[in-house]
């Protein structure tokens, strides 16, 4: 049988949420597999070997940095999940300002505070073998993803923009209808075009799409009247440190 572990670092704890929430789906998998580590879910048995390894969360303290080398030593896969362990999560905005500032401003004792001067995904300090995105991901994306890895095959998800499954839903384009700024030409399909599909534009929670064209988006919104500081704004939100 093979084991899972889920470790948590900075987060929400909204990607292990999505795991639990997959409820009676998760039960024939759960049948199949020795859930070792998880403390989510209540269970915390330390190993020496786990088959995977799923971690949540971005790297911002030297001891995070310093953990997540010893779980990849000890984990024969590895996958992230989420935009924090992919790309820094929200948190990742302090990586364009004074990490020193927002401790004196927040904290009545900031020399209690230990932190890196950067929010880093898991990427940035071990080798990953997957990345699944979304802020937090899809649960039928995520089981795919762990029966793929527990069953030693390539996981069977697309990496086209949000734009393809606005058409799959018929939904009709929010910018060319009503001029509405929206990330879905460069963000990871996989949200089922959620917002687009409300008549709001696409907040880019699911990160970038495989190639993407941001400074072109960027531009026809400009031209379009947004203020280039709110293109900044809308493309830093959910994946502020990403390298697209």
């Amino acid at each position: 049988m093979r084991s899972l572990a889920v470790w948590k670092f900075a987060s929400c704890d909204g990607c292990q949420l999505s795991l639990l929430d997959c409820e009676d789906e998760l039960l024939p998998l759960a049948g199949a597999l020795d859930i070792a580590y998880f403390l989510e879910a209540g269970r915390a048995d330390v190993r020496d070997e786990y088959d995977l390894s799923i971690v949540e969360g971005s790297i911002t303290t030297a001891e995070d940095a310093e953990r997540i080398r010893e779980i990849r030593a000890h984990s024969r896969r590895l996958v992230t999940i989420g935009a924090c362990a992919n790309a820094g999560g929200v948190q990742a905005l302090r990586n364009n300002a004074s990490v020193e500032e927002f401790v004196g401003l927040v904290y009545a004792n900031p020399g209690y505070i230990s932190t890196l001067e950067t929010s880093t995904p898991a990427s940035a300090h071990v080798a990953v073998d997957f990345e699944l995105q979304g802020c937090p991901p899809d649960k039928g994306q995520l089981l795919e993803l762990i029966s793929a890895y527990l069953n030693d095959r390539a996981p069977m998800l697309h990496a086209h923009s949000v734009c393809v499954e606005c058409k799959r839903a018929g939904n009709v384009c929010v910018t060319v209808a009503h001029g509405t700024p929206c990330l879905g030409p460069v963000t990871h399909a996989g949200c089922g075009a959620l917002c687009p599909s409300y008549d709001r534009g696409c907040f880019g929670c699911f990160g970038p799409m495989e190639a993407p064209n941001p400074g072109s988006l960027g531009a026809w919104m400009t031209t379009h009247g947004l203020a280039e500081r709110d293109v900044v704004r809308l493309y830093r939100t959910f994946y502020a440190f990403a390298d697209d």
